[in-house]
């Protein structure tokens, strides 16, 4: 089946957030939707951090065969959609490839947005092409889905930190992946 739809997920090191949102959503979304990762500050060749892996295999994600990465400006600019881990990595993105700008979301709020539009009338028939006419009724939506803080846009960065750290990461990641799968079934 043809890639209709490119994704690209986005955190600081590229070994624990933005892996894992990759890994979910590729297995969710099926195979018309590409979905990769990057880091702003990559631990290039790194695999998906230890306390991570677990985690995502318990919730149907495969921690093998992951090799961290940077991100290039072209990886933005072929982008379809952008889901960065936080502001600050959605503002790093757009300072590489300001064109970006409207397809370029943090994963908690493109799933607040998602969520927030309800039942949409998307009438393709794979997860990419409903992707790609929901991108612009979420850009258009923005502003009418605000966070409450600005700090409810930013998944918890749980590198270098205890276990119940990776776990409340997971614990934001997870249901925003269901709420963006959700909306394109």
């Amino acid at each position: 089946m043809t890639k209709t739809f490119s994704l690209l997920a986005v955190c600081t090191g590229n070994v624990c957030r933005s892996p894992v949102a990759e890994r979910l959503l590729a297995e969710r979304l099926g195979p018309t939707v590409e979905v990769s990762s990057a880091g702003t500050r990559a631990l290039v060749g790194e695999p998906i951090h230890g306390p991570m892996a677990p985690l995502l295999e318990q919730h149907g994600g495969s921690p093998l065969a992951f090799s961290a990465r940077q991100v290039r400006e072209e990886d933005v600019r072929t982008a379809q959609l952008v889901l960065a881990m936080s502001r600050q990595h959605r503002a790093a993105v757009v300072e590489l490839w300001p064109g970006a700008v409207r397809r370029t979301f943090t994963l908690l709020e493109f799933a607040r947005i998602v969520s927030g539009l309800g039942a949409t009338s998307l009438t393709g028939d794979t997860s990419g092409v409903r992707l790609s006419q929901l991108l612009p009724l979420a850009a258009a939506s923005r502003s009418a889905y605000p966070a409450h803080r600005p700090g409810d846009d930013d998944v918890v960065d749980p590198y270098g930190r205890a276990g119940d750290v990776y776990r409340q990461s997971m614990e934001q990641i997870l249901p925003a992946v269901e709420a963006i799968v959700a909306a394109v079934r």
